[in-house]
């Protein structure tokens, strides 16, 4: 296993993928402003899951995810995002590829107005 970074939770190594899973779940569910000395750091996310579930809302998921993996997430190349929205959470699936090895990564993982 090539050991890349820290799993958050029990402090133990993690694969380079598991990390970047942890760290792209990490920026999409960290409000921004809410993270003392970097307030620019997360994504709107939470600001929008709250509204009307309209196609333009969706279109504002998809760029709120992809700008703040844009700028935060340099290890990963995005190719697509979808939102899938339900009456109490949303499911989130990233495809991408990790610029150093050219390896595919996809995850997805639920979301829910607080």
């Amino acid at each position: 296993m090539n050991a890349l970074g820290m799993n958050r939770q029990t402090g133990r190594f993690i694969s380079e993928n598991a990390h970047i899973a942890q760290s792209v779940q990490d920026i999409l569910l960290t409000p921004v402003g809410s993270r003392v000395m970097r307030r620019d750091y997360g994504s709107l996310l939470f600001s929008l899951l709250d509204k009307p579930q309209t196609p333009a809302l969706t279109l504002q998921l998809m760029a709120a995810c992809f700008s703040a993996l844009l700028r935060f997430e340099p290890r990963i190349r995005l190719e697509k995002i979808n939102i899938d929205q339900h009456a109490e959470t949303s499911q989130i699936a990233i495809v991408a590829q990790i610029i150093d090895s050219g390896a595919a990564f996809s995850f997805h993982f639920p979301v829910s107005p607080r």
